[in-house]
């Protein structure tokens, strides 16, 4: 399967691009960026040509793998769909829901299969808790705690200008919510609160009456970089596990779900754009939630 890799930072060139350039049924046959002499040195890292025209690496592939800002990869996304190019996407699909919905609709018509990169589904330890957790039922709620610190010096993150704009909410919610929605159904409801920086705090409702709380920082002091994932219910307590092996593994584990997405004739892998659109209402309207004033304030 010809893969064309669209974007050039840490991410791209350590997850995408390794993973790609390693797993035995796929050849990474280009690489295109917004920046030119980056597009150019990952290229040459990995033995392919860089393009400079984002169509004509749609057409010199078979299959897309994007690691570029959420609207940006909208964009290319929903070109490739329309093109008849399998989508390997990041998370989070868009920044918006009528941005989704045009990558969603574009792969309806074209009947491609897709993946979307949710790190912890393709970890086998995280696989397994939720497929067991969500087989046993009868969890009330969920508490969320997912703290880091990614501006600093040595972090690869740091300078992510999409990161900085938008915050913990679009870069580490959907890594939550991947988890939450399959265990504790759809969100029904969401109220929202800032903390000092980008610190935000989501109250969710979900199918069934189910509830969770989600607390969520990129640029916590790194003193206070924590994470806790607990559900509570009629069976007990459960923690997320930790996961083992890097994300170019997992990425691994995406592809050889696309390939069989492909070679079966299936649409209905359970992270495809489909659920990446609904991860996305869920951001959209906490983002929403922000800004509206629902409180009591209490004076002295």
């Amino acid at each position: 399967m010809r893969f064309g890799l669209f974007g050039t930072g840490h991410w791209a060139a350590e997850t995408h691009a390794a993973a790609l350039d390693a797993h035995p049924r796929t050849d990474l046959v280009g690489v295109w960026g917004r920046n030119p002499d980056r597009a150019a040195a990952l290229a040459r890292r990995y033995g392919v040509p860089a393009f400079d025209d984002v169509d004509a690496l749609i057409e010199a592939c078979d299959a897309v793998a994007v690691a570029l800002p959420p609207d940006v990869q909208a964009e290319i996304a929903a070109r490739a769909a329309t093109a008849g190019r399998h989508l390997l996407l990041d998370k989070p699909l868009a920044l918006t829901v009528a941005d989704a919905d045009r990558v969603v609709d574009a792969a309806a018509r074209s009947g491609v299969a897709s993946v979307v990169f949710f790190t912890g589904r393709y970890q086998p330890e995280v696989a397994g808790f939720i497929a067991a957790t969500a087989a046993a039922g009868g969890w009330h709620t969920a508490n969320v705690v997912r703290f880091a610190s990614i501006f600093q010096p040595d972090s690869p993150y740091g300078q992510s200008p999409w990161r900085r704009q938008h915050g913990a909410l679009w870069d580490i919610g959907p890594h939550v919510l991947a988890i939450l929605l399959p265990i504790l159904g759809r969100v029904t409801r969401v109220v929202a609160t800032d903390g000092p920086g980008d610190l935000v705090h989501l109250l969710l409702t979900h199918d069934g009456g189910a509830t969770s709380t989600v607390s969520l920082a990129l640029d916590a002091p790194p003193e206070a970089v924590a994470g806790e994932f607990v559900f509570y219910g009629d069976n007990g307590i459960e923690r997320v596990p930790a996961a083992g092996g890097g994300p170019a593994t997992a990425f691994g584990v995406a592809i050889d779900q696309l390939l069989a997405e492909i070679d079966a004739g299936t649409r209905d892998h359970r992270c495809d754009v489909r659920f990446g659109r609904e991860v996305v209402t869920v951001l959209a309207a906490a983002e929403t939630a922000r800004t509206q004033t629902n409180a009591v304030t209490l004076t002295s």
